[in-house]
């Protein structure tokens, strides 16, 4: 058995350990209803770390247009849903560069906080800007995964937030790089999701016709071959065809 093998099986032994002892620790269901350990618009804050050109041109977990297509949909998805969102950028001026375009573009009026630090956790302008909402559910998306997202994931962790870390709309410098941070972020107690699935958890309901549109044109922008089959079935069936059914607007 070699050495690669050994690491991986106790790294699979870890997180059944830890999958078990969370299970073990959740209280039985009595009724019928959402469970609390989902997202809301209500109960989430979204940070979105260092995504700067000179990050992502050593990010090489996944493609350099994936990312920017995913952490922007991520970011619009935030601003339909009125979540909190606090842009935080690393030595923009001398060093990385500013946010990526796009995702500025979803909050032009708002000046990422610039910081020296790589875990963003340790500049205290985030940390207060976080506990200013009230919320206690921190969606994270960061360049790099290993550095940036697994620094900040675990001290909010440690200070008493659920840490919920989006995979697709961050990345690392290599894919193991990446997915050791997922594992260790996953053993600690984070909670990985997807870009996606962050926004249709915030909608959960397709008769919440309020956010239903823009909902549909972020999927449509972002959203890949999903964005695809809501072209094809509004164009072949008219814009009358929606997950909602008939419900009227």
């Amino acid at each position: 058995m070699t050495r690669k093998t050994v690491c991986k099986a106790l790294a699979g032994i870890a997180l059944l350990v830890v999958t078990t002892s969370v299970c073990a620790q959740t209280p039985p269901r009595t009724q019928a209803g959402a469970s609390s350990r989902l997202l809301t618009p209500q109960n989430a804050v979204l940070v979105l770390i260092d995504h700067q050109p000179q990050m992502a041109f050593a990010a090489q977990s996944m493609d350099t247009q994936s990312l920017v297509n995913n952490v922007t949909g991520l970011a619009k998805a935030a601003k339909v849903f009125k979540v909190p969102t606090i842009l935080t950028t690393v030595a923009s001026k001398t060093f990385s560069g500013p946010m990526f375009a796009t995702v500025q573009a979803v909050f032009p009026e708002q000046t990422p906080i610039d910081r020296t630090t790589m875990n963003s956790w340790e500049d205290k302008r985030i940390v207060e800007a976080v506990q200013k909402t009230g919320r206690k559910k921190v969606v994270i998306a960061a360049l790099w995964t290993e550095v940036c997202l697994a620094t900040a994931g675990l001290s909010a962790l440690d200070d008493g937030y659920e840490v919920y870390f989006v995979t697709d709309a961050s990345a690392g410098v290599t894919k193991e790089a990446h997915e050791m941070a997922i594992q260790r972020l996953i053993q600690a107690g984070a909670v990985p999701m997807t870009w996606l699935q962050v926004m249709l958890e915030w909608q959960r309901d397709w008769a919440r016709q309020e956010t239903y549109d823009a909902v549909i044109n972020v999927a449509k922008e972002h959203g890949g071959g999903y964005g695809l089959g809501i072209n094809y079935a509004k164009t072949m069936l008219g814009e009358h065809a929606s997950e909602a059914g008939a419900v009227k607007k």
